[in-house]
């Protein structure tokens, strides 16, 4: 949804220093091009949005801007709220399981993405969802194949969910 990209662009550019359009596009999760039809957009609105060309070059707002927009609040609640992407690395198992299976939809590959160095396999890329409960849910049916890594609440969720698997599995010695 465009608005909520251009919210997510003014916000991101509040935090007073220069981004650039690649930098922009690669947080957004859309291309460079679509990047710079935003601030076109914005600085029509009346967003003071300024561009500075050359090597330290990029894209920010005048530090005497400020909006009358509440503070985005460090994330959505479980089972609240629309999720845009997930950003996840998985290993080509849970791909292919992903691709047989249909299920979390919207599997697209981050190109350029480099894999830790102890887990060279694993592939980076992004799901849509339409909830965190149905990321949790979805992911899940994944583990141990999957490592979300944005958003950081979901990963955090993830992660607690684990933690209460493993409780409850846990050997009673006998």
């Amino acid at each position: 949804m465009r608005a909520g990209r251009l919210l997510r662009l003014v916000l991101i550019l509040q935090d007073g220093r220069r981004h650039t359009a690649a930098s922009l596009a690669d947080e957004l999760e859309v291309s460079v091009r679509t990047v710079l039809r935003d601030l076109e957009a914005l600085s029509s609105s009346g967003v003071p949005v300024y561009a500075t060309r050359g090597q330290a070059g990029g894209f920010q707002l005048l530090d005497t801007f400020r909006t009358t927009l509440p503070p985005v609040p460090p994330g959505l609640t479980v089972g609240r709220g629309h999720l845009r992407r997930v950003r996840v690395r998985l290993t080509p198992a849970a791909l292919q399981l992903v691709i047989v299976n249909g299920h979390p939809e919207g599997w697209r590959p981050r190109p350029g993405a480099v894999p830790p160095a102890d887990r060279p396999e694993w592939i980076e890329g992004s799901f849509r969802f339409d909830s965190y409960d149905t990321a949790l849910r979805e992911l899940l049916a994944l583990a141990p194949d999957v490592e979300i890594l944005l958003p950081e609440e979901l990963r955090a969720a993830m992660a607690d969910v684990g933690r209460r698997i493993a409780r409850t599995h846990r050997s009673t010695g006998a």
